[in-house]
């Protein structure tokens, strides 16, 4: 009898044991972008998605769920079994959206809420100005906006998004006055900033790229601390504003308590991808260029990043949306 006991006590020990990274997967996988179809989140899922279909042999169905500046989709994925079938393509504006208020004001650990698994990517973002603007360098931004009261207007596709703190860093460091102008999307902020209806805005450059070409508007500097291979012509904010840094990092991660074999498996599928051609040309459509890390590394790279973005939203006294 004991023998038996014994036996099955294994046997459902066995049951609820995560499954193996030699089982892994035998199944569809689910990916959750947590924002609409057709921005820098959802595409770079769907190169990842394809990447890792190719390469495991079983399908991965990207799915949006949209709200909340991420955080609904976001905290799906938090809640979900963590089993490698769900997973996460996330970004900045996403983990700020379900960092307010997380870690009952301290610090914030993205490992106590998710598994970092590999950063997919991170493209600095383009300060481009309306064409009525009277300015040709972030140098005459600055001048322009001091010699104006009432300061100046900046799009972003929605509050706490990238595009939005990129703003927002930029006035704290520079001390001019910019009021902020969210929209529900980058789409609707570029059109009003091509119609001189707002001044300026911080944008993925491969959405402006060809506006700046013809002329419709203009590119003052790149958010990155160093000249962008994808737009050469356009100096660093930070040659005029010393320590100014801003990229939207985008990256995928999976439910919290996730097995480290599987993780692994995952972190070095894509970062094999990210060795080849057609991977880094997908890249080049979002500006970007790969930046391999191993989870460790990510997770590291997640909470310094949210905590500069939290001081400043708290800085700021900005509300986030999402937040708990």
């Amino acid at each position: 009898m004991l023998v038996r006991i014994a036996a099955l006590a294994l046997s459902l020990i066995a049951m609820a044991l995560p499954v193996s990274a030699a089982d892994y997967p035998d199944h569809t996988i689910r990916m959750i972008v947590p924002f609409a179809a057709g921005g820098g989140t959802d595409v770079l899922a769907r190169i990842v998605a394809q990447n890792l279909n190719a390469k495991l042999g079983q399908p991965v169905v990207v799915e949006n769920q949209p709200g909340a500046s991420g955080a609904i989709g976001t905290r799906f994925a938090m809640k979900a079994v963590p089993d490698g079938y769900t997973l996460l393509m996330a970004s900045t504006g996403a983990l700020m959206a379900v960092s307010a208020g997380a870690d009952g004001g301290g610090p914030f650990d993205v490992n106590k809420y998710l598994t970092p698994i590999v950063i997919g990517a991170a493209p600095p973002y383009l300060l481009v100005a309306s064409p009525t603007l009277p300015v040709k360098t972030t140098a005459d931004l600055i001048r322009y906006a001091k010699e104006k009261p009432d300061g100046l207007t900046f799009g972003s596709s929605g509050v706490g998004a990238a595009s939005h703190l990129s703003g927002l860093l930029f006035a704290s460091q520079t001390g001019i006055k910019m009021l902020h102008v969210p929209y529900k999307g980058t789409g609707p902020a570029v059109t009003d900033l091509l119609g001189g209806r707002i001044d300026v805005m911080f944008a993925p450059g491969p959405v402006v790229q060809q506006f700046v070409a013809s002329g419709q508007l203009k590119a003052l500097g790149v958010t990155d601390t160093r000249r962008s291979k994808f737009y050469p012509d356009v100096p660093p904010v930070s040659e005029t504003v010393p320590g100014y840094e801003s990229v939207g990092w985008f990256g995928l991660l999976a439910p919290p308590q996730t097995p480290p074999e599987i993780v692994k498996q995952l972190n070095e599928v894509i970062v094999a991808a990210m060795q080849t051609k057609e991977f880094r040309d997908h890249l080049a459509t979002l500006g970007a260029e790969p930046k391999p890390q191993t989870p460790e590394e990510f997770g590291r790279y997640i909470n310094a990043d949210v905590a500069k973005w939290s001081k400043l939203v708290k800085d700021n006294d900005v509300q986030l949306p999402g937040g708990k």
